[in-house]
């Protein structure tokens, strides 16, 4: 009888064993509640934060339809900084949003572990007795108990203890899988948390360079309007006596455009993430009022300061630079020049923060910079050119127009202007 017995007591550490539940549950589900309230607060806040940024992006929008003048300059950059003031808030809450999100990973990650570890070593247990078990023999058992009904019930038995470990092995592949796509989910977040911190350095950068940029228009007009008129006026020759030069010098580059060595339409990806053309490329009734060529070279997208800018295509960064430090006022001022992979070559210009370097290796859809108002605008967008790539390269030219100096920025013989919206996906207004 002692056998029987002592054969009762393992069913009965199998089953306990089988029906293990993980501890704390209940603690777990509170902390993931609290949690859950705080992300869903956070979405909340940022909600908010975006219709504000939304309201500033519609005065800036209309600003932008009126005259130029000194104090719609002057209300442009302060407009300008409470956006960007409200885009460091929006990435600050995004940020503590993901940090609660990496945190809630986490507990998840514990939970399934811990839930891995129970379930592994309780099926051990449970195979590891029911081998002992059948290495007896039916007969011992039977003369132990002195009856076949209790040998029936322990082989009923081994065969239940059998089906539920069946069924927690399907359970723990399963969340095997589940931990595999969590982990997956935190490193997903954790690469999110580093390109947000990237983004507020970033924003905290532009939101000086606005500072800077009201002090020294106050400086040089003297708070006029008069004399705010007189250096657009100013910055308008420098402009069409560089373009001049610049297109005399590029109109001597001599380059046979050979079109098999260009990719097919629509092979570019969007440098924003919302589109909107103001000016197309070529002869257009804005550029012949605009430019001394009477032609675009590239295309203009409506895009507030601090507008983060992303690459068309996978590519090596071949140029950076700031024409204002040699030509104020009168080309791209910061721009990016990229050399992509499949024969076209693309500058991204007026930018307000430039945020790769030369050598750089880019995917279609990383960002590279922020949009600005640099160089000559009539306000803040993106100038994104395209050329073919065999024409166009990175070049220092001695200039009159700019005082003397020498400045460095793309380069290509006119006939390697492409038009981008070819190239881009079809525009829908």
């Amino acid at each position: 009888m002692r056998l029987y017995h002592a054969y009762k007591r393992q069913f009965s550490y199998i089953l306990v064993g089988l029906l293990l539940v993980i501890p704390m549950v209940f603690s777990y589900a509170q902390t993931a509640d609290d949690l859950n309230i705080k992300i869903n607060q956070k979405n909340t806040d940022i909600t908010q934060l975006e219709q504000e940024i939304k309201q500033y992006q519609n005065e800036l929008d209309n600003l932008g339809k009126q005259k130029n003048s000194l104090s719609g300059s002057i209300k442009q950059l302060d407009i300008t900084r409470k956006k960007l003031e409200a885009d460091i808030l929006l990435t600050q809450k995004k940020i503590e949003k993901t940090n609660l999100k990496i945190q809630s990973l986490g507990s998840q990650i514990n939970i399934k572990e811990n839930s891995i570890s129970n379930n592994t070593g309780a099926i051990k247990s449970g195979i590891k007795n029911i081998n002992e078990f059948e290495l007896e023999s039916t007969l011992e058992t039977i003369l132990s108990n002195g009856t076949f009904t209790s040998a029936w019930n322990d082989i009923d038995n081994i065969i239940s203890i059998r089906e539920k470990i069946r069924e927690q092995i399907i359970e723990l592949k399963q969340i095997k899988g589940e931990l595999e796509d969590t982990r997956k989910e935190t490193v997903d977040a954790k690469n999110e948390l580093l390109a947000l911190k990237k983004e507020l350095a970033d924003q905290k950068k532009i939101v000086e360079q606005n500072t800077v940029e009201k002090k020294k228009l106050l400086a040089q007009t003297k708070n006029s309007e008069t004399s705010y008129q007189k250096l657009l006026k100013e910055r308008l020759a420098k402009k069409e006596a560089f373009e001049k030069e610049l297109r005399d010098y590029e109109s001597q580059l001599k380059f046979i455009l050979d079109p098999s060595l260009l990719p097919a339409k629509g092979v570019l990806s969007w440098p924003l993430d919302n589109v909107y053309v103001t000016q197309l490329f070529g002869v257009t009734s804005a550029s012949t009022r605009l430019y001394a060529s009477g032609s675009h070279s590239g295309v203009d997208f409506r895009a507030s300061v601090g507008t983060q800018v992303m690459a068309v295509a996978d590519g090596i960064v071949l140029g950076t630079g700031d024409t204002d430090l040699t030509c104020p006022y009168a080309s791209f001022g910061k721009f990016i020049f990229i050399k992509h992979n499949n024969g076209l070559s693309t500058t991204y210009g007026h930018l307000s923060l430039v945020g790769v370097s030369v050598g750089d290796k880019v995917k279609r859809g990383d960002i590279i910079g922020y949009s600005g108002n640099t160089g000559h605008t009539t306000g803040p967008h993106l100038h994104l050119t395209v050329y073919a790539s065999a024409s166009a390269r990175m070049e220092t030219v001695p200039s009159k127009s700019c005082e003397g100096h020498s400045y460095t920025m793309p380069i290509a013989a006119t006939n390697a202007y492409l038009d981008p919206m070819y190239y881009l996906p079809l525009y829908k207004k």
